[in-house]
């Protein structure tokens, strides 16, 4: 305490630039020519400042030249020029810790941080970290911080503490919290942060110019389906409730919004069902419940909040599809086809009034499509038709031509490829018949 009071003293007596006391000089030299002198005081740069006290002690090559005590340089680059006064002005300035506004932002602390370090100024340097460690940063200002500090040396290390890579541990904790946060029902109030939430989750486990933060495990996998299981269970029974109210159309129903808001997180949760290649739950949860879906969404009338609905309904279903007709989960025949025919019909006559809405309503901002939607929709839906016997897909396609929505989803591509199978299909049987009899023979 007694040394603290002393440098205070000291400090409060010498100021910067009063020539009637000063007895040395710092000349602040640029490879520009630039030359400015700080009238200093020796006391305070030599107690302060490890480059001071070495240029002006009796043992440095140069101190019995005349006036070689009296004038210090110090050469420095022309960006770095106003950081080595400021740092020259800190020296007079008692830093205990209980001055805070002295930096002035955290580029400027960061400039006198690292002409502290080249010029050994401990003091400074550590109330330059703690205020660097604690500041916020902007994200320009963070790069730069990553530029330098590394360079400086353990002594600035600190500084680098929130940027250090996070344990495995400390990152499934935080998934494993925001995936149950995000699936959960959460009061209207809230959506807004539940949809960041879910959308740092999708962050989370992408793989973009840096590998995904999070490799799943089968632990992992396992709380994810937990998940979608209490999600679902939830959604059904909404569903139920919708369907007893048999004599109330959907726009009439009171949780309405609720319904909604599972297929919204159901459409989300999908996203995350597909980069965990773990599909299968939701699949076989919206295929036990497929038909009893579609009685419900049929009883509503065109209102903007139901189709909305409707097509959130269509986004899962669209997923469901893609998983089911591009192998990712495999399923029967007999469920494939029944799949198949329950969604076809509702999506054929949905699409014109989402068409219809999405122009001529004031509210259609309300309807967000994705653009590729309707695409992998009839993409879906001709995989698996031509995943199907051949008998079958000539029932679905004779249905197809003989509707009046033929024009969506078109499944030419469908029909064209069932010509080609059932016009050669005897001459390729025949063929492989023929191989087996030559194959026996031998």
């Amino acid at each position: 305490m007694e040394a603290l009071a002393t440098n205070k003293e000291e400090n409060s007596t010498c100021m910067i630039g009063d020539r009637s006391t000063s007895d040395v000089v710092v000349r602040l030299r640029t490879q520009e020519g630039r030359d400015d002198w700080l009238y200093c005081h020796s006391e305070v740069l030599v107690k302060n400042c490890k480059y001071f006290a070495d240029r002006l002690s009796e043992s440095w090559p140069t101190c019995q030249i005349l006036d070689s005590r009296n004038c210090v340089d110090v050469y420095c680059q022309e960006l770095d020029f106003n950081y080595h006064v400021n740092l020259i002005r800190l020296l007079y300035v008692v830093i205990d810790g209980s001055v805070d506004d002295l930096w002035h932002g955290v580029r400027n602390a960061l400039g006198i941080l690292q002409v502290a370090v080249e010029l050994g100024c401990p003091q400074i340097i550590t109330a330059c970290v703690n205020y660097l460690e604690a500041a916020t940063w902007e994200e320009a200002e963070e790069e730069e911080i990553l530029k330098i500090v590394p360079r400086l040396g353990l002594q600035a290390e600190p500084v680098l503490a929130r940027l250090q890579p996070v344990n495995k541990s400390a990152i499934i904790s935080i998934f494993v919290s925001a995936l149950r946060f995000a699936t959960s029902s959460p009061p209207p109030l809230m959506n807004d942060l539940k949809c960041s939430t879910q959308e740092q989750l999708e962050y989370m486990i992408t793989e973009d110019d840096d590998a995904p933060l999070l490799t799943a495990d089968d632990n992992i996998k396992h709380e994810v389906k937990e998940c979608v299981n209490r999600l679902f269970s939830r959604f059904n029974s909404s569903l139920i409730a919708l369907s007893c109210d048999s004599m109330e159309s959907l726009s009439e129903a009171g949780n309405i919004q609720l319904f909604q808001s599972y297929l919204t997180d159901l459409a989300w949760i999908c996203q995350i069902l597909s980069k965990l290649d773990i599909m299968r739950e939701l699949v076989e949860h919206w295929f036990d419940a497929s038909e009893k879906i579609v009685k419900v969404l049929e009883q509503g009338s065109s209102t903007i909040e139901v189709i909305e609905i409707k097509l959130r309904a269509i986004e899962v279903t669209s997923k469901v599809l893609e998983a089911i007709g591009y192998g990712t989960v495999i399923l029967p025949t007999v469920k494939r086809l029944q799949v198949m025919k329950a969604w076809l019909p509702f999506v054929r006559v949905t699409k014109p009034l989402i068409d219809s809405a999405t122009i001529n309503c004031e509210n259609a901002v309300m309807l967000k499509i994705d653009g590729e939607l309707w695409q992998s929709l009839e993409s879906s839906f001709v995989s698996i038709i031509l995943a199907l016997p051949s008998g079958d897909q000539a029932e679905v396609l004779t249905e197809w031509l003989g509707n009046e929505y033929i024009k969506y989803p078109d499944l030419s591509e469908a029909f064209e490829v069932w010509c080609y199978r059932s016009k050669v299909a005897k001459r390729r049987l025949s063929l492989i018949g023929d191989e087996h009899v030559v194959t026996n023979a031998i």
